[in-house]
């Protein structure tokens, strides 16, 4: 009986230790497995150079793919500027109702809203009521057609016009200006204006302002007029301007969108070595809504990530905890 208990013993436990076996045995593969692809992926993990800064290698192509834009650190104007928002209005002073002499009817209409015309082209023809014959309505400025009241075969009166025609080779951008502003704006001080369209800034100077102010924004209108060759400027849109108030030259600047903090370290990632992206350290200093001035850490010529250096920051902790 002795006998049976020890056999019966010793079979439970040569089972227990083959079970054992089998769940400690994968391990050592897995761990290989691990260790192989730890030691396919070096181009990603972080290093850090001679002065400690970090640094992770990664390609032009993984960088365009990302949206990632690289700019070159260069000396820039800072400027102290007031920001506004405004509107672009057609030029009022080139703007003519085309209105029909006689009322009658519309026997054709030969232009269409948005269509360009020159001075004395036809417009449309009316049969006058009073005398049944047709007389021609033309345009009285050479523009754009912006309105049109009229169809084939309507009433036209004279009391209504038929067309507005815009001459839209410069256009107003009206600005509305805070009352606290006002004594900081003056005629003919230089203003940037942004129509948001990717194109950069156009120069302007306020060419007038409004002796009375908004009862209900409690703005006051200062305006600029801009010169639209190619038609890039759009009555009806909005825009932002910013007025130069004080200028000051620096050595060396980057875009705002460049800072970026990493362990509570302001930084700028800087392109070194072809496919290196090193974290610098850098000593900021004046500042504009559009650049930031680098007092140390970064010399003029070198390239830096300008835009989404978000995402450099996101790879580079992703490459120290593959690392770790």
């Amino acid at each position: 009986m002795k006998t049976s208990s020890t056999i019966l013993v010793a079979i439970v436990a040569a089972a227990l230790g083959a079970y054992g076996y089998s769940l400690l045995a994968p391990a050592t593969p897995a761990h290989t497995e691990h260790t192989e692809h730890s030691e396919k992926k070096p181009n990603d993990h972080v290093e850090q150079d001679e002065h400690g800064a970090d640094r992770i290698r990664i390609s032009d192509v993984k960088l365009a793919a990302a949206g990632v834009t690289l700019a070159e650190a260069a000396s820039a104007t800072l400027t102290d500027t007031l920001a506004f928002n405004g509107i672009l209005r057609a030029n009022q002073e080139a703007v003519v109702q085309v209105t029909p002499r006689f009322p009658g009817l519309a026997k054709s209409i030969q232009k269409r809203i948005g269509d360009k015309v020159g001075k004395d082209d036809l417009l449309a023809a009316i049969e006058s009521n009073q005398s049944l014959t047709v007389y021609e309505l033309k345009a009285p400025i050479a523009g754009t057609i912006i309105e049109r009241q009229i169809s084939l075969g309507e009433y036209a009166s004279e009391q209504k016009p038929a067309f507005v025609v815009a001459d839209l080779s410069t256009i107003w951008v009206d600005l509305s200006i805070y009352r606290q502003d006002l004594r900081r704006v003056h005629l003919n001080d230089e203003v940037l204006i942004d129509p948001d369209d990717g194109r950069g800034e156009i120069k302007g100077t306020i060419s007038y302002m409004a002796p009375i102010g908004s009862s209900e924004t409690q703005t006051a209108l200062a305006r600029v007029v801009l010169q639209n060759p190619d038609g890039r400027l759009r009555p009806g849109l909005f825009v932002t301007a910013r007025l130069i108030l004080a200028a000051r030259n620096v050595a060396v600047a980057v875009r705002r969108s460049a800072i970026q903090t990493l362990e509570n370290r302001t930084i700028v990632f800087v392109r070194e070595d072809g496919d290196k992206i090193e974290a610098r350290p850098v000593e900021l200093g004046d500042s504009d809504p559009r650049h930031v001035e680098i007092k140390a850490g970064l010399s003029a010529g070198e390239h830096y990530v300008a835009e989404n250096s978000f995402v450099v920051k996101a790879e580079m902790g992703k490459g120290e905890a593959e690392h770790d």
